[in-house]
């Protein structure tokens, strides 16, 4: 050294190596360590590299080499505290542990994963089903229904809600929402945004006020109010880059200037319409078509009262749906108002999925903590006559006990850290590969609470893992374990044996549900959607802007747009519809028919309303049964007509022909009659797993306004998505500043509609794949310790003539007979549990033969291959070692 000062052992490790080592060994060992760093290490190796071995034998020495004798003055003493036996039992776990760091690995790699994989299934759960939404109290908001004439849930009249508003009594607040996509112009790309038309008490619903500007106020919810406009924070910062100043000052949406009075804050959740930007008041007249009580087509929420509970606000509005009906009994299908949690609304369609995902890796935990438990007694069964030794020296079986468990929750801990670590990797890409439709989607974290569950999964997987080990020791005879001293043993066969079967029988449960659910998906797929997708590209058009105010114009647009496509190279056919199949959006009318009059026309049916360009049924590939399709000479001024699908004939006309039918689509008592001129196969709309809803096909020209945003279907003969730039080059031929969006293949349309059975699946399939290694591993663990174990046993049988292939059977037998058991088990589990996911199967029971066949035979094999090894092992025993072994 520079200095001329001699090197020395670094005073930290010194101080270590002091702390952690008994009192009558410390001196000897920091004299040998020190005397070894001198005259050994640094003249060989220099000051640095002198160093570096001194703290590995410190930590070599603190580790792996110090005794655990009951008697040590540091390790257990009688004036020691809590702490200081801890810290006693955790040096020791961890120096044991690391003696056996293959044994150690695999424990803490299957805690891994099954803490991990529960860890992060919490996070998704979290926020949907556990967590409070993020407003103030809640619980109490509401949101609120008509009933359809079948007793089901039905959206508002915009003339019912301003009952409610009006003469309610137990909600503080109430609140109407529609739907609301407009475009918003500038220098930039116009863009289709996503928005809610709402009345003025939507945000004090809510409990929430915009961090910039202000709310709605009630003059504002008026019909010839100024238009103003509320933006989200991230509309505001993606758009006008956060600019605190745009408060005040418009913005031209749909070709209408709108001031902005207030932008919400980044951190507020929208969950009644998640994909919303921007809120604009609902400004209605009551006067309007579509504001009467027929006219379904708002959501309402509102906001309990203090001092009023649910039931009490859901008897008051059924009363008031009564008054209504005695005064418009021509209105309302059915009596009483529905009042559902916002919470329960917004996860009932994933509530049974997510439950399902949860039960499976529960079961994973209680696999990954039994393969652990297993792992743990084959160890504590080796160790018996150090135990042996320990309790006849004085240590006592409780303090066996509790170092025994201390080694599994220390296991659990590193398990747990790595397994938190891998929830976090894991919970990225399931949030990455869930389906965009699932609810707060963006609330999932990991966060303290989701840390606080790891930790206690943790504590819990440690405790159970341990608790079986701890326990077969402790209850050990003493005398017979000093006796098996130095004789190699299997643990407790019977107990590991039972594990095993447990193991088997929860996979198989696993196992049935991911059958279930493959078998159910691939019903689902070998559905007929009603269309053709290949080759099909789809994108919505939609038109703003002060020239496009009058039908005339916008029909011209879309006519214009329509020929430009289909000139371009490449496009086979085209067409233009009001609502796409499995596209997520939904358009129903009433049908009244001519001669069929009821005397409340609310009880009349419903169909699915479809305004097409002439070519649509050709473009997607619907064929026509009966009758003709619509053409071009159905436009507007020639006799109206639709058609209709198979399921509307069969449904309003059973054994009759509906062609030359007429009826109304709307009012029951204004409006055009439409002829039926053809029947049009059955199009899978919502999903394709629900059932056939009626539909009709009336022409774009015919309609009574024209639809602003409509639905461009491209046929191509080469790669559709490689046509989409052209296609969008040809709609902005006509108008550069009309929006496009959605653009995607049909294929794609067709996948999203079955993404979140696909999504449940995959889960599913992961968890019942490594249960499935967990169980074989099990099953080895277990064969190859009672191989060990009955060595002598074999060497006997092999002395007397036994074969190998009856030492082979003698083995195969043996884990077999677990796998058997463990299926007969399991299957009366999964008979059981497999009715929980019922709700999320097509096509199959859930006591489908084939599955649990499939399955059982799935883990017979997985059985017989995890005996190979063991077997393979028992049957090349040599006899005479064998015996000389066991003497």
């Amino acid at each position: 050294m520079s200095d001329g000062r001699r090197p020395r052992p670094p005073a930290l490790a010194r101080r270590l190596l002091e702390c952690v080592a008994p009192r009558a060994m410390r001196e000897a060992l920091v004299g040998d360590l020190e005397e070894a760093f001198y005259a050994d290490v640094l003249p060989a190796r220099g000051a640095m590299r002198a160093r570096a071995w001194y703290w590995r034998e410190t930590i070599r020495v603190a580790v792996m080499r110090l005794p655990f004798v009951e008697g040590e003055d540091d390790v257990v003493s009688t004036g020691d505290s809590s702490m200081q036996l801890l810290a006693a039992d955790l040096r020791f776990a961890v120096r044991m542990l690391a003696r056996r760091p293959g044994f150690s690995l695999l424990a803490i790699l299957t805690l891994a994963v099954g803490i991990g994989a529960t860890t992060a299934i919490f996070s998704v759960l979290d926020p949907m089903l556990f967590r409070a939404l993020p407003y103030p109290d809640a619980g109490r908001i509401l949101t609120v229904w008509e009933r359809d004439h079948d007793g089901s849930e039905s959206n508002v009249g915009f003339a019912t809600f301003t009952d409610i508003a009006r003469d309610n009594k137990s909600l503080v607040a109430v609140a109407a929402i529609g739907s609301w996509q407009t475009v918003m112009t500038s220098t930039a790309e116009p863009e289709r945004l996503e928005g809610e038309r709402v009345s003025y008490g939507y945000f004090d619903v809510l409990g929430v006020q915009p961090v910039l500007g202000r709310a709605f106020r009630a003059d504002e919810d008026a019909p010839n109010a100024p238009r103003v406009v509320v933006l989200s924070d991230g509309l505001w910062r993606r758009r006008f880059g956060g600019d605190p100043s745009l408060v005040g000052k418009p913005v031209t949406l749909g070709g209408n200037p709108y001031t902005v009075i207030g932008v919400m804050a980044k951190s507020f959740e929208n969950v009644l319409g998640p994909r919303t930007q921007m809120w604009t008041p609902l400004r209605y007249d009551a006067s309007l078509a579509w504001a009467c009580r027929t006219c379904r087509h708002l959501r309402a929420v509102g906001r309990l009262k203090p001092a009023v509970d649910a039931a009490s606000a859901r008897r008051e509005l059924d009363q008031l749906s009564a008054n209504l009906i005695r005064a418009y009994p021509n209105d309302y299908p059915a009596s009483g108002f529905a009042l559902v949690p916002v919470r329960d609304w917004m996860t009932r369609a994933v509530r049974p999925a997510l439950l399902a995902v949860f039960g499976a890796v529960a079961l994973l935990l209680v696999i990954a903590c039994a393969n652990v438990t297993s792992l743990l007694l084959a160890r504590a069964a080796q160790r018996e006559s150090e135990f042996a030794v320990r309790i006849a020296l004085g240590a006592g079986h409780r303090r066996v006990l509790r170092q025994l468990l201390t080694e599994s929750v220390l296991l659990a801990a590193v398990g747990g850290a790595a397994g938190f670590a891998l929830a976090y990797a894991g919970l990225v890409l399931l949030v990455r590969l869930g389906p965009a439709d699932l609810p707060r989607l963006d609330a999932i974290t990991v966060d303290a609470r989701v840390l606080a569950f790891a930790i206690v999964v943790t504590a819990l997987a440690g405790i159970a893992s341990g608790l079986a080990p701890a326990l077969h020791v402790a209850r050990g005879d003493l005398q017979s374990s000093i006796r098996r001293a130095g004789h190699r043993t299997g643990g407790s066969t019977r107990t590991r044996s039972m594990l095993v079967v447990g193991e088997m029988a929860l996979a198989l449960v696993l196992l049935v549900g991911t059958g279930l659910l493959l078998r159910s998906l691939g019903r689902l797929l070998g559905v007929n959607p009603g269309v053709d997708p290949n080759h099909l590209l789809t994108m919505e058009v939609q038109v703003s802007g002060a020239k496009y105010r009058n039908d005339t114009a916008v029909r011209a647009f879309f006519d214009d747009a329509l020929r430009a496509v289909r000139a371009i190279p490449g496009v086979d056919r085209a067409g233009l519809a009001s609502q796409l199949p499995l596209g997520g959006n939904f358009d129903s009318y009433g049908v009244h028919i001519e001669l069929k009059p009821n005397a409340n026309p609310e009880l009349d049916p419903s169909a699915m309303r479809y305004a097409v360009s002439a070519d649509y049924l050709e473009t997607m590939r619907i064929p026509v049964k009966r009758g003709r399709s619509l053409t071009a000479q159905d436009a507007a001024g020639a006799p109206e007509v639709l058609v209709i699908n198979e399921t509307f004939a069969r449904h309003m006309w059973p054994g009759d022909d509906p062609i030359g039918k007429r009826v109304r689509v709307g009012a029951p008592d204004k409006g055009a009659w439409f002829t039926i001129v053809g029947i049009a196969g059955d199009v899978q709309h919502v999903s394709l797993d629900a059932a056939r809803a009626d539909q009709m096909y009336i022409p774009e020209a015919q309609w009574r306004f024209a639809d602003d945003a409509l639905t461009l279907v491209v046929r191509t003969r080469g790669d559709p998505a490689e046509m989409a730039s052209a296609v969008r080059s040809a709609v902005w031929s006509v108008d550069k500043d009309q929006a496009i969006t959605s653009v995607a293949t049909m294929e794609k349309v067709l996948a999203a509609s079955t993404a979140r059975r696909r999504f449940l699946l995959m889960l599913f399939e992961l968890f019942a794949v490594v249960a499935l290694a967990l169980a074989a591993a099990g099953t080895y663990g277990v064969l190859s310790g009672s191989v060990a174990q009955r060595a002598r046993e074999i060497g006997i049988r092999a002395a007397l003539g036994a074969t190998r292939g009856d030492i082979l059977r003698l083995v195969v037998r043996q884990g077999v007979g677990l796998a058997v058991a463990g299926i007969a088990i399991g299957t009366a589990a999964a008979l059981a549990l497999s009715r929980a996911i019922a709700g999320l199967l097509f096509g199959v029971t859930a006591t489908d033969p084939l599955t649990f066949a499939a399955v059982a035979t799935i883990l017979l094999a997985v059985a017989l291959a995890a005996c190979a090894v063991p077997a393979w092992r028992a049957a090349r025993l040599d006899p005479v070692v064998a015996l000389r072994s066991e003497t």
